[in-house]
């Protein structure tokens, strides 16, 4: 048992190591072509910190693990949102930028309720993952091209933070190049000790595969996303902050999710639970994100408090159930009856208030938040 805890913490501590030298070389490679902080959020340090649930979900598929694939993806995005989100939000209000809310919020729904639709069928196939990883080529060439429009302005901004223009010398180049490759090669090894470690204890303790990617895969591969979004809110970096999470969402979406159904010729099974519970579980996430940052164009406090209670009874409900089946009907209707039905009210009067409040007396309310 020891050696097996001894194994999880060194993969992530490995994980976590080859996620940071992935982002900060693709991010000063990035900063260097010219793009904004906004798209390197969505695009750039989403998939380097989403890099670990790629590598996880990947190698689960190919190894005859597809539960824990599908439980990662799922997973990762429930605690992208609710947990990493909701603390973000408590330790400073996230202003949330008008293209997440026209663009990239409604398209993470929309592929969330996308993914809903193919694991109808029970699994999600290669040509489905054809389909999400077409859209993610797309999605990153729109992204880039759009940035790269705003170029004068984006040499402004990253002058003031990092102190240079926007070039590269071909010395800092190579190097960062290498950086990335060291970046990934950590990440490989400290996701197959990751998983390993975290399957065989999960197992002693009588979960099951989906559960595991759920909860403990899931929490282990997001903590680059966890370190990213802080830091970036400590830092006042609202749009890294805000868009880490919702560039990783939509990336473990097309990107992971759509790679893993390429790998395997029986594509990624999904269960009756995952289909019937946690999937409509990361639409509904995805979902309640339109609303709370339409509210005032910011994530406040109390919304990040809103969204931990709900990771915490989410996860509650996944140990119960997994731990006390006799619980899991009486867990699920106080989750129906007391828990939902307030929090949509709360939501809808939230959203009913902002649409009644003159243009002036919401940029007060948006200045009180700061």
């Amino acid at each position: 048992m020891r050696l097996v805890i001894l194994t999880l913490v060194l993969g992530l501590v490995v994980l976590t190591i080859g996620a940071e030298l992935l982002v900060r070389s693709a991010s000063k490679l990035a900063v260097a072509a010219g793009i904004s902080p906004l798209v390197v959020g969505l695009t750039v340090v989403a998939i380097g910190t989403s890099a670990p649930e790629l590598v996880v979900s990947v190698q689960s598929t190919w190894r005859g693990q597809p539960d824990v694939a599908m439980g990662n993806v799922v997973g990762s995005n429930i605690f992208n949102v609710l947990l990493i989100l909701g603390i973000s939000a408590l330790i400073i209000p996230l202003r949330v930028s008008q293209q997440l809310i026209r663009f990239d919020v409604p398209l993470m729904i929309g592929l969330s309720a996308l993914v809903w639709g193919f694991a109808w069928d029970g699994r999600l196939g290669r040509i489905d993952g054809a389909l999400l990883v077409t859209g993610l080529v797309g999605y990153l060439t729109l992204a880039v091209w759009k940035s790269r429009k705003e170029q004068a302005a984006v040499n402004a901004e990253y002058e003031s933070e990092y102190g240079a223009t926007s070039t590269i010398s071909i010395g800092g180049m190579v190097l960062n190049l290498l950086l990335l490759v060291v970046g990934l090669a950590l990440l490989v090894l400290g996701a197959r000790w990751f998983v390993d470690a975290a399957i065989v204890l999960a197992r002693q303790l009588g979960m099951s595969e989906l559960v595991i990617g759920l909860t403990i895969v899931a929490a282990g591969t997001s903590l680059p996303e966890v370190a990213t979004s802080i830091l970036a809110a400590i830092r006042g970096e609202r749009d890294i902050a805000v868009g880490n999470v919702v560039g990783s969402n939509l990336f473990n979406i097309m990107g992971v999710l759509g790679l893993s159904g390429l790998v395997s010729a029986q594509g990624v099974t999904v269960t009756d639970t995952a289909l019937q519970l946690d999937i409509p579980v990361m639409v509904a996430v995805a979902f309640a994100c339109l609303p709370i940052f339409f509210t005032g164009h910011l994530i406040a406090r109390w919304e990040g408090v809103l969204f931990l209670a709900y990771y915490g009874a989410y996860t509650a409900y996944l140990v119960t159930a997994a731990t006390v089946p006799q619980f899991n009907r009486t867990y699920e209707f106080v989750m129906l009856t007391f828990v939902i039905p307030p929090t949509a009210i709360t939501l809808a009067v939230a959203v009913v208030r902002d649409a009644r409040k003159p243009a002036a007396s919401r940029t007060d309310s948006e200045s009180s938040e700061m």
